[in-house]
């Protein structure tokens, strides 16, 4: 597996990172356990809700987001995630879609006191199969160089 570098991130450098099929059974798993809301556990109780149906917890797609990540054939050389910023969920996950993650670096530099590493900004959006956005966010990673400058 290819690693992708700080020097490899200049700002406007897009990806998608992956592809998750999201099932009803995985919602309600992952919700049993980590976000019982009822609107992420009992079908029927979610047909009732605001939402109409069934949708994937907040921590879930952040738990998805971060497992494309980590498979992603050209893994970000990632020493540290240093914070998230502007996440928000404009619109439900639902079962039966395909979740596409993209992202794009919005911002590089490198670290003054350590010449090994940079942190980038990365703009994220998962969208569902219709292009629509479920999560978007920003991230700043701290991120190795290929080498020390």
């Amino acid at each position: 597996m290819d690693s992708t570098y700080f020097d490899d991130l200049p700002i406007g450098w897009k990806q998608t990172i992956g592809h998750w099929p999201l099932e009803s059974e995985e919602i309600i798993e992952f919700a049993q356990k980590w976000d019982p809301q009822t609107f992420h556990t009992d079908e029927e109780a979610a047909r009732q809700s605001i939402y109409g149906g069934l949708t994937a917890s907040s921590l879930h797609l952040f738990a998805i987001c971060t497992r494309l990540f980590f498979d992603h054939g050209s893994a970000i050389a990632v020493l540290a995630m240093l914070g998230k910023d502007a996440v928000r969920f404009p619109h439900p996950a639902r079962a039966g879609q395909t979740l596409r993650y993209d992202t794009e670096c919005i911002e590089a530099r490198p670290s003054k006191s350590k010449t090994d590493r940079g942190i980038i900004r990365l703009r994220d959006t998962l969208v569902d199969s219709t292009d629509t956005p479920v999560l978007t966010q920003e991230v700043n990673l701290l991120v190795a160089r290929r080498s020390p400058r």
